[in-house]
């Protein structure tokens, strides 16, 4: 891989001729700026140019020949600035301890040294360009995760989750996101990582209703090998990945009760210990968790810890469901459009004030994601370059026959259907009392238990 720029290399050799055999074998490649010093006081009177790498003899008759001072000093000053240690002295123990404080590769002298160094060289250049290019990536990356980029809308509901997310990105502070399916909360959780001083690091995020309770565990702290019959090799879980940066744990409502006590002595002690191991793994993370539970209901129920669920309530976020976002709805299915038209090389097309309409009346129980889909279809079965109302494949009508597919308790269904014409009602607790001949207390009593959100 080519550089964008010279690799700029500093030659520390207080052999005149074998340093200058070093910088004129290194001049032959044009992508090598090469400087030569002879004395320590000379070199570090330039080191602020931060030279790329630098090549130290280890011997050098200043500094009482000791080379590992002079490389503890650079590193201290300019960690990134890479040490090739060049010696005449096959000695391992030297080489491996020089090789701990940081050195990149250590070389004897002797007549392959021009070569062995050529090719270090070469694999030192094509990892820093590799290191820019995933910095590249990152901060591109960094940059699709603006507030106003990964949350599309304007609505007063939606601008006091921007706030929220700013206020989270400047600290560490442990972040609970609570919302219906399909509102976004794992794009809340990058928002608040790629804006942090964590985002140079891993986001990792795993859904723990989507793993086996028996195999969670595995997943999260990793194991050692023969752990377990399987455990062939060592493998680090996603606590470990995620070291120094976010772990996203969706869905934690769904976490058994035994991994909730292991789950709050990371949260308490930071660190864990892979299964079928001893040794204590210090860890750095920021926890972001995520659930469209109740959690405090759950704690209730004795289904959720409660000195746990403390522990990872932090800064509670709420995503409002698409239906309480105004005319987001509208906002957001501009930018779908938008967004599937270029990726799938299509005209840019439009809604008729119909399809609009459609849209506006429509409940949207599977939420942003449910728009989205809606959306990509209607693009796809679309005629002309406007979309008209019939291409909007909803039932407007009612959704309500859609509960009957999923397996409910009677109370969860009577939640959901008074749940239901409160949203068609406008919040109207007495005309939804009186369509579904029931009593408004009954209604009232709910929402201050939680089971209705008004």
């Amino acid at each position: 891989m080519k550089p964008t720029k010279p690799l700029k290399i500093f030659i520390l050799e207080d052999d005149l001729w074998y340093g200058t055999m070093l910088e004129h074998y290194l001049s032959l490649n044009p992508d090598y700026q090469v400087q030569r010093f002879e004395t320590e006081k000379a070199f570090f009177q330039k080191l602020h140019e931060q030279p790329d790498v630098v090549t130290l003899d280890y011997a050098l008759a200043e500094g009482d020949g000791d080379g590992s001072k002079v490389l503890k000093k650079i590193k201290d000053l300019y960690p990134d600035t890479e040490v090739i240690i060049i010696s005449g002295q096959d000695q391992i123990t030297t080489a491996v301890e020089l090789l701990k404080s940081g050195a990149f590769d250590y070389i004897v002298k002797d007549e392959d040294t021009k070569d062995r160094l050529w090719n270090v060289l070469l694999h030192l250049q094509e990892i820093k360009g590799l290191k820019k290019e995933v910095e590249s990536l990152k901060n591109e990356l960094k940059k699709n995760y603006v507030f106003s980029k990964v949350i599309i809308g304007q609505s007063d509901a939606i601008q006091k989750v921007f706030s929220l997310i700013e206020k989270a990105a400047k600290t560490n502070i442990t972040v609970s996101v609570t919302g219906e399916t399909g509102t976004g909360k794992e794009m809340v959780a990058k928002a608040i990582h790629y804006n942090s001083n964590r985002n140079k690091y891993p986001f990792v995020a795993i859904n723990v209703a989507a793993i086996p309770p028996d195999l969670l565990e595995s997943e999260l702290f990793g194991y050692e090998k023969g752990a377990f019959t399987g455990a062939n090799n060592k493998r680090i879980g996603k606590f470990e990945e995620a070291n120094k940066g976010t772990i996203f744990l969706d869905e934690i409502g769904e976490m058994d009760v035994h991994l909730q006590a292991k789950i709050l002595r990371v949260l308490q002690e930071r660190e864990i210990t892979r299964i079928g191991g001893s040794s204590v793994v210090p860890i750095d993370v920021r926890i972001i968790v995520a659930t469209h539970r109740n959690l405090l209901k759950e704690v209730q129920n004795k289904q959720f810890r409660e000195d746990l669920y403390y522990r990872l309530l932090g800064l509670p976020i709420e995503l409002p469901p698409l239906r309480e976002r105004g005319n987001d709805y509208l906002i957001l299915a501009k930018h779908f459009i938008q967004s599937f038209c270029s990726d799938n090389r299509l005209p840019i097309k439009t809604l008729s004030s119909e399809a609009i309409s459609k849209l506006k009346q429509y409940h949207f129980p599977g939420n942003i994601r449910e728009l989205k889909s809606i959306i990509e279809l209607a693009i796809v079965m679309a005629e002309t370059d406007t979309i008209q109302a019939n291409e909007i494949n909803i039932d407007n009508a009612d959704h309500m026959g859609n509960l009957l597919s999923n397996e409910h308790t009677l109370k969860e269904y009577e939640t959901q259907i008074i749940q239901y014409f409160l949203n068609k009602y406008d919040q109207d607790v007495i005309l939804v009392a009186k369509k579904l001949d029931i009593g408004k207390s009954t209604i009232y009593r709910m929402m201050q238990k939680g089971d209705i959100i008004k």
